[in-house]
């Protein structure tokens, strides 16, 4: 649901483009009892485009999204070249986000992960180069200088979370690094099956004074088979980051897209991590389908080499599994999904969603 309007600026021309519900797709509706969640994601969004900025075809991207807790800033040019050579972008990015996933509170035997009042407000300056894709392979590596600052609900710069422990690896209101980000990706598709793998390594790179280095490196495999008229997907996802760190850069696990069943965040957030997925799909009418699935997610135990070990101390399992079942419901604007998933514990969540694309 959006609206949008072309502006005649000079001999270009501008398209402001409104979108009310471009993120209700992330949408999480937890047990039945409460719906704030819900609202919460809804994004307003704000786009403005220039095809040819300075009259040789450069173009400029701005883009803002606005939620309830949330809001997303981004100011991308890129300019032209052939499309056999490497495609350049600058982009400048400022989001503010609530830190729920690492220092979120689980709450309702881990169905629900509730704010502690910690967000990130996170500035970005880089350059993108993303190499002409080549067979099933794409390429793309990107430099950017990072200024991560913690804030509370009021907007002001906190260094230390509720129990005193800090929240930047540095131990002051912020933290820098300069990050070279390396990622690959390999997709091979067929009217039978598909095999997807994304490969992405960070580097911090130590080029100002007090500047984060660590590498962090995050793999991501998927599966697909047609078997008959139905469809099994399985998926594996491991990640690892060595060097300096703050809590902020652990990785999460629990919440939809991980570990269906719990809150975000809320099996564990560690150094490592390992999630298993599986679902398998029976079509049960016209546009309707039916599925059952299983997921799986670990810390390795190295949730404890995290500064201040926010995970242990709101006393997150670092495993957790949960399975369930689900309906998805095909149509012109997307697949509306609605899953219903049970954890170790035996509590139950309902999930709503609506990814884009067009159904069968």
């Amino acid at each position: 649901m959006g609206a949008q309007q072309s502006v005649n600026a000079g001999k270009a021309k501008v398209d402001v483009h409104v979108d009310l519900t471009h993120m209700l797709c992330e949408a999480l509706l937890p047990p039945m009892r409460s719906s704030g969640a819900t609202f919460s994601q809804i994004v307003g969004r704000i786009s403005l485009k220039h095809p040819s900025l300075f009259g040789r075809s450069e173009k400029l991207d701005v883009i803002l999204d606005k939620g309830i807790n949330e809001s997303n800033a981004v100011i991308a040019f890129r300019r032209p070249r052939p499309e056999w050579l490497s495609q350049q972008s600058f982009v400048i990015q400022h989001t503010m986000t609530p830190e729920i996933a690492v220092h979120g509170f689980p709450a309702d035997n881990f169905t629900r992960s509730w704010s502690r009042g910690i967000n990130l407000s996170r500035l970005s300056l880089g350059a993108e180069l993303n190499e002409p894709a080549t067979s099933n392979w794409t390429s793309g590596t990107s430099v950017k200088f990072e200024h991560i600052r913690p804030v509370n609900n009021e907007g002001r710069s906190i260094a230390r979370d509720h129990d005193g422990f800090p929240l930047t690896c540095s131990g002051n209101l912020h933290d820098n690094m300069i990050i070279l980000k390396q990622e690959s990706g390999y997709a091979d598709v067929n009217d039978n099956s598909f095999l997807k793998v994304n490969f992405q390594m960070e580097q911090g790179l130590p080029l100002v004074p007090k500047s984060l280095t660590f590498n962090r490196v995050k793999c991501a495999v998927s599966k697909g088979i047609k078997l008959g008229p139905t469809f099994l997907v399985t998926s594996l996802t491991g990640g690892s980051i060595v060097g300096d760190m703050a809590p902020y850069q652990a990785f999460a696990i629990g919440g939809l897209g991980s570990v269906r069943g719990y809150g975000e965040g809320a099996v564990g957030a560690g150094r490592l991590c390992l999630v298993a997925n599986c679902e398998y799909t029976v079509p049960l009418a016209k546009h309707l389908e039916g599925s059952i699935f299983m997921d799986c997610g670990s810390d390795l135990g190295s949730a404890r080499h995290v500064p201040g070990n926010p995970a242990l101390r709101q006393g997150k399992p670092g495993f957790g599994v949960g399975f369930g079942y689900g309906i998805h419901f095909n149509t012109d604007l997307g697949q509306i999904r609605v899953d219903y998933a049970m954890n170790a514990f035996s509590r139950k969540t309902i999930y709503f969603g609506i990814s884009s694309g067009g159904g069968s």
